[in-house]
């Protein structure tokens, strides 16, 4: 049960040593934003370090000519620029109407264009294979502990200060020496509410097979966000190993001791 993560940390290329270093260092669980970056850096990372890559600069010049859509978003305007924004639900309370008509925006013009209060993007079409880059990795020692770490940039487009389901305990990676391990990749904004690698991990402890826990913890978020994209990757102690996933067609790679080079698994929705 030990755990160190770093969360919108920037300027610093090696975040998953970050968390490693919040593990081994301090008795914290969580480190997030420039007070991240600092601890990094004191603790011997490289940084202040640009990060931007030509790819992600034309990426970045491309999105906002496009007015910067596609983005994560919903029930504000104006819904088709970059903004500022400002929320367009009709507020309940008259004062508060009241101060929104004095900045310009009636009731009657929300009542008016009814279809701004639906998101004019959803983050569920956001969210695929070309356009994230969670890594999620297991490892079981030669003694059986079990050691788990996720890494990413987070979402393409994502709004400022946005944390997804990476340095989340039980969400993108979970593990347990006395059962086993999940990793997770995805919808993480979806993901993290359901902890899927807790539930993987809880539901091994049970008696599960790998397959049937993976299989049941997309199963619980795709009853209740049918078109989330997301998949998981359950190993128990002894080995064996499964996946599962919703949205997209999933692979993962394994490999032990007695194998002479990494072997992909692809699993079907």
């Amino acid at each position: 049960m030990e755990i160190g993560a770093v969360a919108a940390m920037r300027y610093v290329k090696d975040a998953i040593m970050a968390a490693k270093l919040v593990m081994e260092h301090t008795g914290h669980t969580l480190l997030v934003g420039e007070k991240a970056t600092s601890f990094a850096i004191s603790m011997g990372l490289a940084g202040p370090t640009n990060l931007s890559s030509p790819e992600s600069i034309e990426k970045w010049s491309n999105w906002r000519q496009n007015n910067c859509q596609p983005n994560f978003w919903k029930n504000v305007a104006p819904a088709g620029n970059c903004g500022p924004y400002h929320p367009i639900n009709i507020p309940k309370d008259p004062v508060k109407s009241a101060v929104w008509e004095n900045q310009g925006i009636t009731c009657q013009e929300w009542l008016e264009n009814d279809n701004l209060l639906e998101p004019t993007n959803s983050h569920f079409n956001s969210v695929n294979r070309h356009n994230h880059d969670t890594i999620s990795m297991a490892v079981i020692d030669k003694m059986g502990h079990v050691a788990v770490g996720t890494s990413t940039n987070g979402a393409t487009f994502k709004i400022p200060g946005r944390v997804g389901d990476g340095p989340i305990p039980g969400s993108s990676a979970y593990g347990d020496d006395e059962v086993g391990a999940c990793g997770a990749t995805g919808d993480g904004d979806i993901m993290m509410r359901f902890l899927p690698c807790y539930q993987v991990v809880e539901s091994m402890r049970l008696g599960m097979e790998p397959r049937d826990a993976a299989v049941d913890a997309i199963s619980r978020i795709a009853r209740k966000y049918p078109d989330f994209v997301g998949a998981v990757f359950a190993l128990n102690k002894k080995g064996v190993h499964a996946g599962a996933c919703h949205g997209w067609t999933f692979q993962y790679s394994v490999r032990n001791s007695s194998m002479l080079d990494v072997e992909v698994i692809t699993v079907t929705p």
